[in-house]
């Protein structure tokens, strides 16, 4: 799977920048951490999505972590939540591009409109809808790009869990002419129904292990089997490399 060596701040400036220059054709960020790098391997037309996005960028330690054993100077994690929204947030407020929410629950979108409207007053988001947890129907889903389209939106931030957030970004990047970021939980995290693990943990590369206690229902097979083989085909990967030098 494409991974892209970005730092945090390049990777704010450019988003920023397409954002700003109004794109004839939509462009797809992604953040990818281990959960998507196994979802890319076991689903070829996935992996397909995310080779083909615009910037793919390094959002987890474990990713940092595999860039540099891979032999690129990765500083450090681009960390979506809070880090690259934040400065995103605050670039749009300043440069006054136009942001758009799309995902969340109802409530949780409210929450975070409030603490937008708190944390960035002058920001500009004249977008904001929670789909249903279903297909769209063909009309629903015309309906919203239009509304999207209607609304001058140049970022959009799609929060509806990965993989269904880049397929969903990829269908529509010929039919919206923004930047679209896949942003994952992040609604849930600035409306504080997710809880955000303490930096020690996330500089360890054990932000998982906190998501696991707090939510082991929902993500113990991610955790529990995805990141073990995640280090068993990555590790099979170096092997590889050193077969081959």
């Amino acid at each position: 799977m494409r991974l892209d060596h970005v730092e945090a701040p390049a990777a704010a400036a450019l988003i920023a920048d397409w954002a700003a220059a109004a794109p004839s054709a939509g462009r797809v960020v992604c953040a990818a951490n281990v959960h998507m790098t196994m979802q890319a391997h076991d689903d070829p037309s996935f992996k397909a999505v995310v080779n083909a996005a615009d910037l793919v960028l390094p959002d987890g330690v474990p990713m940092v972590w595999a860039l540099r054993a891979l032999g690129l100077p990765q500083r450090q994690r681009v960390r979506v939540t809070p880090d690259l929204l934040l400065d995103l947030i605050a670039t749009c407020e300043a440069r006054g591009i136009r942001m758009g929410l799309y995902g969340g629950t109802p409530e949780t979108l409210t929450a975070f409109v409030a603490f937008l409207a708190d944390a960035a007053p002058a920001l500009q988001a004249p977008f904001s809808w929670s789909p249903p947890f279903r297909p769209l129907t063909p009309e629903e889903d015309a309906e919203v790009t239009e509304r999207i389209r209607a609304a001058g939106v140049q970022l959009l931030l799609v929060g509806i869990g990965c993989p269904k957030q880049e397929r969903w970004m990829a269908a529509h990047a010929e039919q919206l002419d923004c930047v679209m970021f896949g942003v994952g939980a992040a609604f849930d995290m600035f409306a504080g129904t997710t809880g955000n693990a303490p930096a020690w943990l996330r500089d360890r590369g054990l932000e998982w292990a906190y998501r696991l206690i707090t939510e082991p229902r929902r993500l113990w097979r991610r955790y529990l089997i995805g990141n073990p083989r995640f280090l068993w085909h990555f590790a099979l990967q170096i092997a590889h490399g050193w077969r081959s030098a």
